[in-house]
């Protein structure tokens, strides 16, 4: 959401360290929207249309930097946010009072606009904008909210009288399916109210236990499975330092949002609803704003060292968000909490290019890593009374750069109220007449025409190499659901398991990181759920002894590795499944004990940053692991046995 909503957590820190000083200062205010301009014209801009609901078939997935469609077409995330379900009202004073909540408006907790303008109405209008999907938020608080919303909220849906917000939040789910829209439910608070500042919705775990928060995800995810046009699941909308303490990626404590939203994919891809696509933001802010001390916008720079493996190997998209008054280590605040930081409207094109590159378009355009994904920028936008050159300049830019890089993209927000909000796309007065974007006189029009219309990749998408990371930092990482239905294969270690249709194919030396793939073979594993565990050295041939002195953790023939695990550093096991067809059966030892020893091309990229690591050949399967357990070794894998897949 655009930090003019609230900034509150960053004045929040920024006024304790003040009173920590005993200094006294200015006081931060949040960006307050422009006056509103009348559109200057009655005639309708003209948009790409979205395509129809037979035009795209569900579910998506994803092929490298794509998301598409279960033919394998490519389907572009052109989203908008429609806003409300998550909480309007402010935080302070009466809830009941409109002046209390964003912009004036109250959303009674659910979609906004439904007491302007009857449901197929707006829907129509959404496919003017040419856009295809929704992008639709909601709180924990309305899953559980027991209280039906006033009549007025629905003043212009009579049907929807005396239902809950959760019910409300289904005939909108519902409508926008029939009518061919994908939706991407967005898990944006805890507490019905707007985000994002010391509001009890930092992050996902601020409010409520991460046990209580995954499961209202299985909840959510279950509620809508047998909509197939409900295709994804935004895990938490920009995650965020509190007063006391930023959000990290990996660190394994009750901050970790890396972790969290691991356990959260899982549980949602195998207990509710697996063709559902996961979206993991990067994490928004940590540090306090104030110059001299450390303060970023982290985004999703820290995926490439530590990125997600999921059980569906092609469910991942990555999320990131970018507003011109915030910058890559500037708040958005003005006053107490804004530092001397650029904001990325204060940056020069190229600047601002190279930029979304560094802090999230690497995560798509650097293809054959672990963390390769498509990128979806969920939130950006601007206010059409904006008139400052360079707000309007920074729109342009980052529309262009959508536009030249075939980007997928969610505007913020869609609906909004006439005379109040002027960021969103759509406005209605309390008559139902429409405003905003489709009126001529909206100068954000030429921006969007041309980001809308741009050239774009259409129809089938290639299969290309997947490859993913496995981490044992903090415990298990099996993502096979045939090793999972299995049971335990080592109690007591810490194991990893490559999704299925993956094999593994690096390890590190040190850290316990793994690198699965698929490149070369779709596939290898013959059906069923056989699998040998390996604890010994049974399976070394008679004159086979590829690492002298070394123990060796071999699978038997026409095996090959899917996993290890691991006690403290030494290795426990190698697990290893059945091939559908003969293996070759020779091969060659790959040692890293002393250095990196990879392909030229290091396909996957650094799986184990700061370790030495060893991978087999694009052509290869590893097929055993070397350690020692003398003195001085810790019993961490030395070597790979690589053999050529056929």
């Amino acid at each position: 959401m655009p930090t003019r909503r609230t900034l509150r957590y960053l004045t929040g820190i920024a006024s304790i360290l003040a009173l920590l000083a005993t200094a006294p200062g200015p006081v931060a205010t949040a960006q307050q929207p422009a006056a509103q301009a009348a559109p200057t014209t009655s005639a309708t801009a003209t948009f790409a249309p979205a395509p129809a609901a037979d035009a795209w078939q569900p579910p998506l997935s994803t092929r490298g930097r794509y998301i598409v469609d279960a033919k394998g077409d490519r389907f572009r995330l052109k989203s908008a946010n429609w806003d409300g379900a998550q909480g309007s009202w402010t935080g302070s004073g009466s809830v009941d009072d409109p002046a209390n909540h964003h912009s004036g408006q109250n959303s009674s907790g659910i979609p906004l606009g439904l007491d302007r303008a009857p449901l197929p109405t707006l829907l129509a209008d959404f496919h003017r904008l040419g856009i295809n999907s929704i992008r639709l938020p909601f709180s924990n608080e309305m899953i559980h909210a027991a209280a039906t919303v006033p009549d007025s909220a629905v003043a212009a849906n009579t049907q929807l009288r005396g239902k809950t917000p959760l019910q409300i939040f289904d005939a909108v789910v519902s409508a926008l399916s029939r009518d061919g829209f994908a939706v991407i439910l967005n898990n944006h608070t805890n507490t019905t109210r707007w985000c994002c500042g010391i509001d009890g919705n930092e992050r996902w775990n601020s409010s409520q236990s991460t046990q209580a928060w995954i499961d209202d995800w299985v909840f959510m995810a279950r509620r809508y499975a047998d909509e197939p046009r409900v295709v994804g699941a935004d895990l938490y909308n920009e995650v965020r330092r509190d007063v006391l303490d930023d959000p990290n990626w990996g660190l394994g404590d009750a901050h970790d949002w890396y972790t969290a939203a691991q356990r959260a994919a899982d549980r949602i891809l195998t207990e509710a609803d697996p063709d559902l696509l996961i979206v993991i933001e990067g994490i928004n802010w940590t540090g306090i704003p104030v110059d001299g001390l450390p303060h970023e916008r982290p985004t999703l720079a820290p995926a490439r060292t530590l990125s997600h493996t999921l059980t569906g190997a092609h469910k991942l998209v990555y999320s990131a968000h970018f507003y011109g008054y915030t910058g890559p280590r500037h708040s958005g605040a003005t006053g107490v909490g804004e530092t001397h930081d650029p904001r990325y409207q204060d940056l020069s094109r190229d600047e601002l290019y190279r930029t979304l590159t560094d802090q999230a378009f690497f995560v798509a355009e650097d293809s054959g890593k672990h963390y390769t994904a498509p990128v979806w920028i969920s939130e950006f936008g601007i206010g059409s009374a904006e008139t400052g050159t360079a707000p309007r300049a920074w729109f342009t830019h980052i529309t262009d750069y959508f536009a030249d890089r075939d980007a997928d993209f969610a505007y913020w927000p869609l609906v909004g109220w006439e005379g109040h909000d002027d960021w969103a796309l759509l406005r209605y007065d309390s008559t139902g007449r429409r405003y905003g974007i489709l009126d001529q006189g909206d100068w954000r029009g030429t921006a969007w025409q041309r980001l809308m219309t741009a050239p774009e990749r259409t129809g089938p998408v290639d299969r290309v190499p997947t490859w993913r990371m496995l981490v044992t930092d903090h415990g298990d990482h099996v993502q096979s659901l045939i090793e999972r239905a299995r049971g335990d294969w080592d109690p007591g270690a810490y194991k990893a398991a490559c999704p299925d249709g993956l094999r593994l194919i690096g390890l590190s030396h040190t850290s316990g990181r793994g690198l699965c793939t698929d490149t070369g073979a779709d596939d290898p594993r013959a059906p069923g759920t056989a699998h040998t565990v390996v604890t010994d050295e049974r399976y070394v041939p008679a004159g086979g002894d590829w690492a002298s002195g070394y123990t060796k953790f071999q699978c038997p023939s026409d095996q090959f590795l899917i996993g290890y695990s691991r006690r403290g550093s030494r290795v426990s096991a190698g697990l290893c499944a059945p091939a559908r067809t003969s293996l070759g059966a020779t091969g060659r030892a790959v040692w890293f004990d002393r250095s990196d020893n990879r392909p030229a091309d290091a396909a996957g990229g650094d799986f184990a940053h700061g370790a030495y690591k060893g991978q087999c050949a694009d052509g290869e399967y590893a097929a055993g692991i070397a350690f020692t357990t003398r003195v001085g070794s810790s019993g961490s894998p030395d070597a790979l046995l690589c053999r050529r897949l056929s």
